[in-house]
């Protein structure tokens, strides 16, 4: 039997982008043939993962996992929705949530690094995201995580798209009806003291552009830009907002946690594909694009 030694499998997956097991099981099938073996991956995978990498991966789920005081949630990024509800899709977003409550990795390389198996490939978390895209035929990729540790913690998955996980003190069911709340009102920061300053700005910009319009004295229009500048902060900083379950439809979220003797460490909101340009594609457009060249070349 062949020898398959580690530089022969680096060498097929530096040719193949495939996972290193399934390099190494070519390899062995191969006995040693590193043409064969290649062709054997070619079958068995195509040369999807390395085409799939390039492809905008803007849908996806969100995952968490808490055990006790340690938890953690993860975005996880496929081209399509209908792979974000394949199953060893989701399979793969929920080990990498608990992967990370269990090893709190540095940063994406540190995770991917982490040992994994699953649909008979591994042996890390970044062989088996490999060989699921050589499987499925779709990029997929792991966006943004964070690791939880030292307070109490409640989680919401409004679905799979929209994740919250609340740091808290007190009681779990207020706490948890706040995570519902951030995942329906969307807060950026707890206090108004706490929202980006470039946010601040770009409020204060838009502000006085509508405020110039009025025709109004300078020292009247200065205190409209400020209280458009106050009524933001009160829209978008979680204490402040009024909270969702309200009977009274007036009681804000700081005085629902108050009530409940509750305070709220911190919170973490993610939506999916947040922030990703997503490619749209023009089919009429792509049409005449084919017609036009069609033509040309006639």
């Amino acid at each position: 039997m062949a020898v398959i030694t580690a530089k022969l499998v680096a060498e097929l997956r530096a040719k193949t982008d495939a996972p290193m097991m399934e390099c190494k099981k070519a390899l062995t099938e191969a006995e040693g043939d590193l043409v064969k073996a290649e062709e054997l991956l070619r079958v068995k995978l195509g040369t999807k993962a390395g085409k799939a990498a390039s492809r905008i991966t803007a849908e996806g789920v969100v995952a968490a996992y808490i055990n006790g005081n340690v938890g953690a949630m993860i975005e996880v990024n496929s081209e399509t929705d209908f792979v974000s509800k394949n199953d060893s899709f989701l399979a793969l977003a929920d080990a990498a949530a608990k992967l990370i409550a269990e090893h709190n990795p540095a940063d994406l390389e540190a995770l991917a690094a982490l040992p994994y198996e699953q649909d008979t490939f591994g042996p890390t978390l970044e062989d088996v995201r490999k060989g699921l895209i050589g499987k499925i035929g779709e990029n997929m990729s792991f966006r943004r995580f964070k690791y939880f540790n030292g307070s109490n913690l409640a989680s919401y998955l409004h679905g799979s798209r929209i994740g919250v996980v609340v740091e808290f003190e007190g009681d779990a069911t207020a706490a948890k009806d706040v995570a519902m709340h951030v995942a329906a009102m969307k807060p950026v920061s707890l206090s108004s003291s706490e929202v980006p300053a470039d946010l601040i700005e770009k409020e204060r910009t838009v502000a006085t552009a509508k405020a110039a319009e009025s025709g109004k004295p300078a020292d009247i229009v200065a205190k409209m830009v400020e209280g458009s500048v106050q009524k933001f902060l009160k829209e978008v900083s979680l204490n402040n907002q009024v909270f969702v379950k309200a009977a009274d439809g007036k009681q804000t979220v700081e005085q629902m946690l108050k009530a409940a003797n509750t305070t709220v460490k911190g919170f973490t909101l993610y939506v999916v594909g947040e922030g990703i340009e997503k490619k749209v594609d023009d089919f009429a457009a792509e049409v005449a694009a084919q017609v036009a060249a069609a033509k040309a070349g006639a």
